[in-house]
């Protein structure tokens, strides 16, 4: 069984998307329509600017990539996925995959999310930071022991085992980052972002979100979809917009969403879809039996008839 995996915030980078821009028409319709919907140059902002890299701009520019690429993969290829998953950002490129949220809609959406979350917190005020090497419930305690009702941490992400992502008050942050290292993390690496994000700091970006998804009409999935919420399957349309709206003040259950599809559901084969190969990396390391390959520029369309060949698609 195959699962397609997109990428959230990180991936981007300056040129990102171009060569499937260059190659194939889809790709070029699909930056046309962000760009109509958005009135902004996706194209321009995608291929020559360092604003790629500001949250308001990452999010819609990493969700048209990724869009892009799901669409020339399976316009040229007859790809099959039985489940798609997302990371953080990722879940709307998924839930577009998966046919139950419209293209103009979602990057609409994640526009707002993207404007939301910046402006949730002042800047300098929150900070995240990686910790390598520690047990997830060892991160936990850390993070609750130098928690009060002024500073708090928490974990925002669970990318794969011995690698967590914490976010929160900065304050916080450094204190949980020092007893991190103290308790014999191999590595903890402050993050150069521009919000807290998955934590609690983000209520106000949840409370404007709420509005922008009220106005959107969700679509039965063709596709059932495994969520960073809870790490289960979806396939209730009407419970799209709650699990949105969890995300953003929730951790993302990564390496729990990716057992869950191997264990629980059968799934042996992921493909990556979208810019870089960051999930790719992880998946490989959580489920290392696994079969992994990605998908974001015309040359990967060999290793797609590759997998095809030997039935890894399947």
């Amino acid at each position: 069984m195959l699962s397609l995996v997109f990428p959230g915030q990180g991936s981007q980078f300056v040129g990102m998307g171009k060569d499937l821009y260059d190659n194939f028409k889809i790709a070029r319709e699909t930056f046309a329509q962000a760009s109509d919907k958005l009135n902004l140059d996706i194209k321009k902002l995608c291929f020559e600017s360092e604003d790629v890299h500001l949250t308001v701009n990452a999010q819609p520019a990493i969700l048209t990539v990724s869009t892009a690429a799901f669409r020339v993969l399976t316009s040229e290829r007859e790809i099959r996925a039985d489940f798609v998953a997302g990371h953080s950002l990722g879940e709307y490129s998924a839930l577009v995959a998966s046919g139950s949220l419209d293209f103009e809609d979602a990057i609409w959406a994640v526009r707002k999310r993207g404007e939301y979350t910046q402006a949730a917190v002042p800047l300098g005020v929150g900070g995240m930071a990686a910790v390598l090497g520690l047990p997830d419930d060892q991160v936990d305690e850390i993070c609750n022991k130098v928690s009060n009702d002024d500073s708090y941490v928490s974990a925002a992400n669970y990318n794969s085992i011995g690698q967590v992502v914490i976010s929160g008050v900065k304050k916080a942050v450094d204190n949980a980052a020092r007893l991190a290292k103290e308790a014999g993390a191999k590595r903890v690496v402050l993050l150069d972002v521009s919000a807290p994000f998955h934590s609690k700091l983000m209520k106000s970006a949840v409370d404007k979100m709420r509005e922008v998804l009220d106005g959107i009409n969700f679509l039965d999935f063709r596709i059932p979809m495994v969520t960073n919420f809870d790490a289960k399957t979806i396939t209730d349309k009407d419970r799209i917009k709650t699990l949105l709206l969890d995300q953003l003040i929730s951790p993302v259950l990564w390496h729990q969403s990716i057992h869950y599809l191997n264990s629980n559901l059968g799934v042996k084969s992921f493909m990556e879809v979208g810019p870089k190969n960051v999930l790719t990396g992880l998946i490989k390391r959580i489920v290392p039996d696994c079969q992994t390959l990605n998908f974001g520029e015309k040359a990967d369309l060999e290793k797609v008839d590759q997998a095809i060949k030997n039935k890894l698609t399947k």
